[in-house]
């Protein structure tokens, strides 16, 4: 069936428009998804500096990576939101808002007056939702946040990394888990608009975000019994399911998940029928229990064996397993660029290569645009809002914008 290229044009948030007040990642990597599903997405910068995470490094052609991954396809407008002149600009963007994204300081809305409270009365069909780090109520609620200590507070340290050592996430996951949270919370909120003809509020922590994540090891714990040890990249309760060295010192992630694996693995790819009769590995919980003594017995085979010839008894024995992949090999992924998934995408410094959204669609493509200059579109912003040249200009010489 020929697709419709009229519907191939149509994004599901085309005509929404979304203002926000955003630093750092959670809330940028929440309206990208948003801008990409077809939103007008105005991200309100500091004047000269803009947001922070601008300056975190320089490795993207000078620009910083975490910026340039979380901050495409939107426009940014310049505003000193501390000034008197400011409110008039924000009420004309709040008149034509959709929705309003911001993970500020605690308090830092509410003393501005654009908190949900304020604005609900004014802006009915506003949807308001706030990043934070520990949410709105409680003895935290105006405690500092930052990734790597809602990793801390959240568990997720405690079973990450090897029996001797702690250790953080490669990424910023809390950031990451309250930023998509956060997107589809705001879906969810468009749609129930659509049915209420009412706006809403949203509270997204970061802590809950990650509690969340933490499902798994929270239940495996249950009622005070022992958590999941830290077990490096193996997986705490299933075995065998971890990195394995090759005769040249690559590196095979093997994973089995049940009995019949076990058998084939046993059988065809160590080549060892008996092993599948061994009572020490029986079972998974059997398995996990004896890890040392099974990994000694797969890492001896494997350590006589190329890559190649592992890669095909594995394939063979219908047993999963990947290369453990450095970013480089990422980038030049087979798999990804038969998805044809890198896209070139301009900044302020140039073109760079980038990945197209996960979410695919058959009936339209991402809205995908350049990541912006710091207030590259202030003047088209206020053009927009029916503010006059005098005006605008003044706005600039006053150091408004």
């Amino acid at each position: 069936m020929a697709k419709n290229n009229t519907m191939m044009r149509d994004t599901p948030l085309a005509g929404i428009t979304v203002i926000s007040f955003e630093h750092a990642i959670a809330a940028p990597l929440c309206t990208r998804q948003l801008a990409e599903l077809g939103a007008k997405v105005i991200k309100i910068e500091r004047r000269d500096t803009g947001d922070f995470a601008r300056n975190y490094d320089d490795r993207v052609k000078g620009q910083s990576s975490h910026f340039i991954w979380t901050n495409r396809s939107k426009q940014s407008l310049t505003l000193d939101i501390k000034r008197e002149e400011a409110s008039k600009i924000i009420n004309r963007l709040l008149s034509k808002a959709d929705v309003l994204v911001q993970n500020l300081a605690p308090s830092a809305m509410e003393k501005l007056g654009l908190d949900y409270d304020s604005l609900k009365h004014t802006y009915t069909k506003l949807i308001v939702c706030n990043i934070s780090g520990y949410g709105p109520a409680g003895p935290y609620k105006n405690k500092k946040a930052y990734d790597l200590l809602i990793q801390a507070e959240s568990g997720f340290l405690s079973v990450t990394g090897t029996k001797e050592s702690i250790v953080k996430s490669g990424i910023s996951i809390a950031d990451t888990a309250a930023g998509m949270h956060a997107f589809s919370a705001i879906l969810a909120a468009i749609i129930q608009r659509g049915k209420s003809g009412k706006g809403s509020r949203i509270d997204i922590s970061m802590l809950e975000a990650m509690v969340e994540w933490m499902g798994f090891p929270l239940f495996y714990a249950y009622e005070g019994a022992p958590p999941p040890e830290r077990t490096g990249a193996d997986h705490a309760s299933i075995y065998p399911y971890g990195i394995f060295h090759t005769k040249e010192e690559n590196l095979v992630l093997v994973g089995l998940q049940n009995e019949r694996e076990w058998e084939s693995f046993c059988k065809s790819v160590l080549e060892k029928p008996d092993l599948f009769e061994d009572l020490r590995f029986k079972d998974n919980a059997s398995r996990s229990l004896n890890r040392k003594a099974l990994r000694g017995i797969i890492q001896s085979f494997f350590s006589e064996l190329s890559f190649e010839k592992i890669s095909k008894k594995l394939n063979n024995a219908k047993i999963a397993f990947a290369n453990v992949n450095n970013m480089d090999e990422v980038w030049k992924h087979p798999q990804l660029r038969a998805l044809d998934r890198i896209v070139p995408t301009k900044t302020p410094f140039g073109v760079i290569s980038s990945f197209k959204p996960p979410t695919n669609n058959s009936e339209f493509e991402p809205t995908i645009s350049a990541v912006p200059a710091v207030g590259e579109h202030s003047r088209k912003i206020l053009e927009e809002l029916d503010f006059r040249k005098e005006e605008i200009d003044r706005f600039f010489a006053t150091g408004v914008i």
